[in-house]
């Protein structure tokens, strides 16, 4: 009985090392087999937040699976990406990042708390907002060749407002000036809401600041925009220029989105992951309704989104360092 017992209890024992051993690969192949988490850096209803709900919700259909939204914004959306750095690798936390946020961050923040390139694995790029070069209507100007003027001829005198120091507006208003060689102040808000009345009643006059907020304000006729940051122009404004074209070749500032896990997660789960979000990605449905909020919906491979990861990174690194910019 006694041998008997002791045969059991090892062949118990090598059977659950074996389980044991191969519970990752059996993880994978039934992967999703609970809800996933996303973790989005910035508060609820921001175009961040928007985008990404309207995606998970049809992710959550075609994956069989819950997909919960996490809001945990701060520090310049570092402490959400920070968070989904040091979660497990199993592909149950994710992030959506704002890629030129945490492009800045980089090189802006001395410790973000994480590092961009190395804990963090990209999935896919998810979709765009546009820039725009807007204007209070007390500007003299009707194109970007006419501000560039009117900066030149009143150093000074403008003023270039943003949602915060550090961040993507603020910085593309830095190319912008470094570009066109003019002096500009720059004035930074508490958010784009704080900005907006400001620009209306000329306290503040200029911005590069995301198109969706100011549609509504340019069909009535209180801003003006002169350009957009794109490198090519949008589906949403058609007739208004690049800045690009407007004279500065190469100049192109575009808010860019896209999921990222954590680093280690297996090359399996990244596959599905990155097939099945581009697969929701091509929904017409779910690309006509971010387009009514501006939003330009695309997916793309891990491998292009890291290459412009690595290219963003080294862009506005070039800016803070142009500019002279320094961390608060």
């Amino acid at each position: 009985m006694n041998h008997s017992r002791g045969l059991f209890g090892v062949l118990g024992l090598s059977l659950t090392v074996l389980c044991t051993a191969m519970s990752p690969a059996q993880a994978q192949d039934s992967y999703p087999n609970k809800p996933i988490k996303v973790v989005v850096p910035f508060p609820a209803g921001g175009a961040t937040d928007i985008l990404t709900r309207a995606i998970t919700e049809k992710l959550a259909v075609r994956i069989g699976q819950s997909v919960i939204i996490e809001n945990k914004p701060g520090a310049g959306a570092n402490i959400g990406a920070a968070t989904v750095a040091k979660a497990a690798p199993d592909g149950y936390t994710i992030l959506m990042g704002s890629i030129g946020s945490h492009s800045i961050s980089v090189t802006y923040h001395k410790d973000p708390g994480y590092n961009f390139q190395k804990d963090l694995m990209p999935i896919s790029s998810a979709g765009s907002l546009s820039n725009i070069v807007v204007i209070g209507n007390d500007v003299p100007a009707k194109n970007l060749k006419e501000l560039v003027a009117y900066a030149k001829a009143n150093p000074g005198k403008l003023t270039c407002g943003s949602s915060g120091t550090g961040g993507l507006i603020h910085l593309t208003c830095e190319m912008f000036k470094i570009a066109a060689g003019i002096d500009v102040l720059h004035v930074p808000y508490k958010g784009t809401s704080l900005l907006m009345p400001d620009l209306i009643s000329g306290r503040v006059t200029m911005a590069l600041d995301t198109l969706p907020p100011y549609m509504p304000m340019l069909k009535d006729g209180k801003v003006r925009a002169l350009a957009i940051t794109t490198a090519k122009r949008s589906s949403l404004m058609p007739d208004l220029p690049t800045v690009a074209e407007s004279g500065y070749p190469g100049f192109e500032s575009v808010a860019v989105y896209g999921f990222f896990a954590p680093a280690g997660t297996p090359t399996a789960i990244i596959k599905k992951l990155n097939a099945d979000i581009n697969a929701v990605l091509l929904d017409p449905e779910l690309k006509d309704k971010l387009l009514k909020v501006g939003i330009e919906v695309e997916g793309s491979t891990p491998e292009a989104l890291a290459a412009f990861v690595g290219k963003e990174i080294a862009k506005w690194a070039a800016v803070i360092k142009a500019g002279n910019i320094k961390s608060e």
